[in-house]
């Protein structure tokens, strides 16, 4: 994550498979003012945070690279959250931006997981369905069902009306209980441009098991899906979120598609973190 933004790079986006999708720049003018008074404090106070403490953790990855073959990755391969200097931003990112709220359908998991995986996502970004495909399955699988991860999704559409649409159809499928079906089957396959119109939208909804379409149309048409896709935006804005996907797994941020593996580490070091919070 960083504190600007940049316009998206499509060659970019086939070179690298863990690479991410750029942002657009914030809206100016109007859109700003208001972003600046529906924020929380604590959100937009964030930003600088979590702009360090990815700047420490790209420095962390570069070093560790550099290694060699010696298998040595710092501290915080200790598992022991105290070795961390940036456990203290951690936390208070994870405290900001995990809601926790009883039957949130774009959420999956215990309400009281230890660990809390908030993702930021496009439907039009090709690395969101990489990681909707290969990651989200086992995820669940391994953590989810085990009650130890709650995975929490978050709008970012990036990409324009198109992305929008779609976010605000994954909202009004959540209405009636179908979110994960429909952002399952939207990221079953790279959709972009008229494969996100909303007669497309209201197919793919019904293949979900939606069975209200007239009532998902017109909540995806809407003010409250408008509202509720914004205020997503808007979050990720104020921390810094420039490129989807993106994580923070227990205030911990991950940029990209990444292997499982840097999933299991974050998820061991915020488990460890819980853990000893729950003991004081």
């Amino acid at each position: 994550m960083s504190a600007s933004s940049s316009k998206a790079s499509p060659k970019a986006e086939k070179t690298d498979p863990r690479a991410t999708t750029k942002a657009k720049s914030r809206p100016k003018g109007k859109g700003k003012a208001k972003a600046s008074v529906s924020l929380p404090r604590r959100i937009a106070a964030l930003g600088a945070i979590l702009a360090l403490v990815a700047a420490l953790v790209a420095v962390g990855m570069a070093i560790g690279k550099s290694g060699g073959d010696s298998g040595k990755r710092g501290p915080s391969a200790s598992g022991d959250p105290s070795a961390d200097p940036m456990q203290g931003a951690y936390a208070r990112a994870e405290q900001a931006t995990s809601r926790r709220k009883d039957g949130d359908p774009l959420a999956l998991g215990r309400k009281d997981a230890p660990v809390v995986l908030v993702e930021y996502a496009d439907y039009q970004c090709s690395y969101c369905g990489k990681f909707t495909r290969d990651s989200q399955p086992e995820l669940v699988r391994k953590y989810v069902d085990q009650g130890v991860l709650r995975i929490e999704f978050r709008n970012f559409p990036i990409f324009g009306k198109d992305s929008e649409r779609a976010a605000r159809a994954s909202w009004a499928a959540g209405q009636q209980g179908k979110f994960w079906q429909f952002h399952d089957e939207v990221y079953a396959k790279l959709r972009k441009g008229d494969a996100l119109a909303e007669d497309k939208l209201a197919d793919m909804a019904g293949k979900a098991g939606v069975t209200d379409i007239d009532r998902f149309r017109s909540d995806l048409n809407g003010s409250a899906s408008e509202e509720a896709v914004k205020k997503d935006q808007e979050e990720g804005y104020g921390l810094g979120v420039t490129s989807t996907p993106s994580f923070l797994v227990g205030g911990r941020p991950i940029a990209g598609a990444q292997p499982m593996a840097a999933f299991d580490e974050a998820i061991a070091q915020a488990r460890a973190a819980a853990a000893k919070k729950s003991e004081k």
